[in-house]
């Protein structure tokens, strides 16, 4: 069974069907939020980053939220493969033992856990990522507004009450409770206009860098928020995802400002689905899942739901999956790492329609 499926906007399926999809071509990846589904893209992200992007010399922007940015972060090493393999062992290996007679771990314990797994992967490598010659790092994170201003146990659920509601009648009005936090690891533009959201941006440097990628994966509730950051507003910084899910952001408007030029350049995204949800609010709002003029330039690389369906439990690994198991780390061990040896396959298929593409196996986004 075949397991990749190729989407791309009008414009990208032009460019594939005049001269297929080269290295060269590329200008930006995104990375989406979404916890362990991003392990399904550990294969195409080290033949993207070991082999293929290596033939080419221009800049690329890579723009993360949540596991992206750490998926992201990790490209940018000097040895970008065996750094993405341990990133998918360690992230598999997370376990947080659930106590008895609770339903789930304390988010503080989480944090300190997840600040001392960061800190393990990263430590003493972040000028590696600072300094690519060519990768220019953008990490998104969700800056509390209002009664999201600070973390408090009952403002903050309410805050997220009134988030959502005012999410449901249009996605501006989240930015009244939440804004956009770009954390950029060079002064150069956006690869996106973010003037559909409000937005701030910062430099991504030595002193923030851990606080940033960790703000960029603290799941509300989950974890903690992440105060006062580095170089940034006070507040409360929570994971990139809840404003920017998928990463639906405006690429096509930067192409056309000169950041890259339209016509000329390509969005390539390994996600594990076809949508394109903007935030993380927007996953019940089908009507919010379709592509838009801000994807013309888009790849998407997604893994066909006939395929997904033939994995462990017959799905894509999740966050559910510390529930389900529980304190079984055994056998959620077991099925992520069955997913992601099978995901070697969307991988192969990728080598082999870039050897021979053929723009008829190519759906639009």
């Amino acid at each position: 069974m075949k397991a990749l499926q190729i989407y791309a906007g009008p414009s990208a399926r032009k460019q594939l069907m005049e001269r297929g999809l080269q290295p060269e071509q590329v200008r930006v990846i995104p990375a989406a939020a979404g916890g362990p589904k991003g392990l399904i893209l550990g294969p195409l992200d080290r033949f993207i980053f070991g082999q293929w992007l290596s033939q080419s010399s221009q800049p690329v922007h890579l723009v993360g939220a949540s596991i992206g940015a750490w998926r992201m972060a990790t490209a940018c090493l000097q040895q970008p493969v065996p750094a993405l393999e341990r990133l998918e062992r360690d992230y598999i290996a997370q376990h947080y033992e659930i106590a008895p007679g609770q339903k789930r771990v304390p988010a503080r314990a989480v944090s300190a856990q997840f600040a001392a797994n960061l800190q393990l992967f990263y430590g003493g490598r972040i000028n590696e990522i600072l300094q690519h010659p060519r990768y220019r790092l953008h990490v998104l994170a969700s800056r509390g507004r209002g009664l999201l201003r600070r973390e408090h146990p009952w403002l903050t659920p309410l805050g997220y009450a009134g988030a959502f509601a005012g999410n449901v009648l249009h996605r501006r009005l989240l930015g009244w409770s939440l804004e956009r936090m770009v954390f950029s690891s060079s002064d150069t533009s956006l690869p996106f206009d973010a003037s559909d959201f409000p937005t701030q941006r910062a430099t991504l440097g030595p002193s923030n860098f851990m606080q940033a990628l960790q703000a960029s994966c603290s799941i509300p509730f989950l974890l903690e928020a992440v105060h006062d950051i580095t170089g940034v507003p006070e507040g409360a910084y929570w994971d990139g995802g809840i404003t920017d899910y998928h990463l639906h952001l405006n690429y096509a408007a930067a192409a056309d400002d000169g950041v890259w030029k339209a016509g000329q350049g390509l969005v390539l995204y390994p996600h594990f689905q076809q949508a394109v949800v903007p935030g993380w609010l927007d996953k019940a709002l089908t009507w919010r899942h379709g592509s838009s003029a801000f994807l013309d330039s888009m790849v998407v690389l997604a893994p066909r739901a006939q395929w997904v369906a033939g994995l462990p439990n017959g799905k894509l690994p999740d966050r559910t999956d510390f529930t389900s198991y529980g304190n079984d780390f055994a056998g959620r061990s077991k099925a992520w790492t069955g997913a992601t040896a099978a995901a070697q396959q969307l991988a192969d298929e990728f080598e082999a329609w870039l050897a021979r593409p053929d723009p008829a196996q190519v759906l639009p986004l």
